[in-house]
């Protein structure tokens, strides 16, 4: 099993930045992709920035820019540094962890989220 944490998580004036870590602990055969996901009130969930192991990184159009995704591998820990908010970039931001198991079956672990909250 994989467990995951959020952290970083917070409130901050339009035009702040904050910085989110995910860290993935636990046992798993290879730790894949990592993602992190946002869901604001009244909203679906939507994808803001995914990385593979290898570093290969994607950013939502919305996002581009303003928001940077990176990782350690050492750690199994992604950072997503999010510049220049705005009070649509409110919400819970969840990581998403993507692991191969022994089975060696790939398997999806999600972290309990954290609250992003941008003032304008």
């Amino acid at each position: 099993q994989v467990q995951v944490a959020e952290s970083g998580g917070g409130s901050v004036q339009a035009g702040g930045s904050l910085r989110l870590s995910c860290a993935a602990s636990g046992s798993a055969y290879h730790i894949n992709d990592m993602a992190w996901y946002r869901q604001a009130p009244g909203k679906q969930r939507e994808l803001v920035a995914r990385i593979t192991h290898r570093g290969i990184a994607t950013l939502a159009d919305s996002v581009k820019g303003r928001f940077t995704i990176s990782r350690d591998n050492a750690r199994h820990t992604i950072y997503l540094q999010m510049d220049s908010l705005k009070p649509e970039d409110t919400a819970v931001y969840s990581c998403n962890v993507e692991a191969e198991q022994w089975d060696l079956h790939e398997y999806q672990y999600w972290g309990q989220g954290t609250q992003v909250t941008v003032s304008s």
